[in-house]
């Protein structure tokens, strides 16, 4: 059959006859790419998920059958399902290469018990899963029990044979690693191409619908961060998770970016051991160093990652300028937000920063964007400027302004309960949401904070 060349934006998906500067869709620029696609498409349905018949009908009319969800034998990725795996739904996961996605999943469908799963892999035979389901159980005994004798894997790239397959074995759940090197052949275009992508995406959107059958796809990136393909995929699907973290460091967190069965707050956190990965209950234990001596430049964040409240150590070091112009770098911290906290500093408390370098570090090699880090920030550069250590057994949670303010933040009592819980002397807030707080409930110190002037001559008077 002849073929032609269409181009597609890689943003929404928009095809056109010729290259387009800006997509009319979505308005994005230079976002085309040319790609051969079969003239007809006549043969877009699958032979194994036929469409139904379907007729409008009234609300009232419609019966509603709550669906149990699927646990799993992970808890924090239940957590950030919303309670388990949605019957029917299709779960998108994204992350860098090596990050640990595909070993997330098989440790999960490894997990399942009573359950039917086919795992469907397009970048690795079935001899190397086995090697790293092996390393994954504790025992090469617990492959064979009777538990875990439903997992199925394939090793396959071509949608009409994997749902060929499942039309044979029945899954009760399909997870498929990855969606870029899956094709369908009612598009004549490459694998990982935008429309194969959209087809191959909307062919299991529509297995799982009409069989019930929840799908996990594992996504690639861009260099970007971006989930590679048309964003028209992430409105597809039910939920997109994103699987990140820093090489350097084992830890992992998973977090959603939608999701139409739950909430977007919550997010798990792993720890990657060589056996696998392994969920960490409590991360302020991890995140936290043991410092046998007060040291300056450390202050402790009390911050809300979802709606789970972590304690992370902020370090901060603030040397003479040898080079001349002063450096600024921040790892695991937004730079400008750092360079607006100076310029606070300067103008409010007097202190001169500006001829001198200052470099910050969020321990644990995380990213945290909580504006609630800005009083830690603040003190750790004013404890390593004037060279005094904070004690290990204050925290901090309050938003800084530009005329010098400490503004209150959400879930103040929150973070109060949690700095009580782990053994925390005092912890530093804004006089605004200490009026509305009983300081009885706890039994850590309540310091209120009105500007930074007063947090300065509270910690080093």
């Amino acid at each position: 059959m002849k073929a032609k060349s269409y181009y597609f934006c890689r943003e929404c998906g928009y095809q056109s006859s010729s290259w387009l500067g800006r997509c009319p869709e979505c308005g994005k620029w230079n976002t085309f790419e040319q790609e051969v696609v079969q003239a007809s498409t006549n043969q877009h349905l699958n032979k194994s998920t036929p469409q139904q018949n379907s007729s409008p009908k009234l609300l009232k009319d419609i019966v509603y059958s709550e669906q149990l969800r699927i646990p799993t034998s992970c808890g924090e990725f239940d957590r950030v399902l919303g309670g388990g795996i949605v019957p029917g739904s299709i779960v998108l996961l994204g992350g860098e290469p090596g990050i640990g996605k595909s070993t997330l999943l098989l440790q999960t469908a490894l997990g399942i018990s009573d359950k039917k799963l086919l795992y469907v892999s397009g970048e690795e035979s079935e001899q190397q899963i086995k090697m790293r389901a092996d390393r994954l159980t504790s025992t090469t005994q617990q492959l064979n029990n009777s538990t875990t004798q439903q997992l199925f894997i394939l090793s396959e790239t071509v949608t009409q044979r994997i749902f060929e397959q499942v039309e044979a074995i029945k899954p009760d759940i399909l997870i498929v690693d990855s969606i870029q090197t899956v094709c369908t052949e009612t598009i004549d275009s490459s694998a990982g191409s935008i429309s194969q992508i959209r087809e191959c995406t909307t062919e299991f959107q529509r297995l799982a619908k009409q069989q019930g059958v929840p799908v996990l796809l594992v996504g690639h990136i861009t260099k970007d961060g971006s989930l590679a393909g048309p964003k028209v995929m992430e409105h597809i699907v039910d939920a997109v998770l994103q699987f990140e973290g820093d090489r350097n460091y084992g830890f992992r967190i998973l977090r959603a970016l939608k999701n139409r069965f739950g909430s977007t707050a919550e997010l798990g956190i792993f720890e990657m051991q060589g056996s696998g990965l392994s969920e960490v209950e409590n991360p302020s234990q991890f995140l936290l160093s043991q410092r046998d001596e007060n040291l300056s430049g450390a202050a402790v964040a009390a911050t809300l990652e979802g709606a789970r409240p972590m304690f992370i150590e902020v370090q901060s070091l603030v040397s003479s300028a040898v080079y001349g112009t002063p450096q600024r770098n921040a790892n695991g911290f937004d730079l400008r937000r750092m360079n607006m906290l100076l310029a606070v500093l300067e103008k409010r408390c007097g202190f001169k920063l500006g001829a001198k370098d200052v470099f910050l570090n969020i321990a644990g090699g995380l990213k945290v964007n909580d504006p609630a880090m800005d009083l830690a920030v603040l003190c750790s550069i004013l404890s390593s400027n004037i060279d005094m250590p904070i004690s290990p057994r204050y925290c901090f949670a309050a938003e800084m302004g530009l005329s010098g303010e400490v503004r209150p933040v959400t879930r103040v009592e929150q973070r109060i309960a949690e700095a009580d819980r782990l053994g925390f002397e005092k912890i530093f807030i804004s006089s605004y949401s200490a009026k509305s707080i009983d300081k009885k409930r706890f039994g850590i110190e309540i310091v209120p904070i009105s500007v930074i002037e007063e947090a300065f001559r509270k910690l080093f008077a």
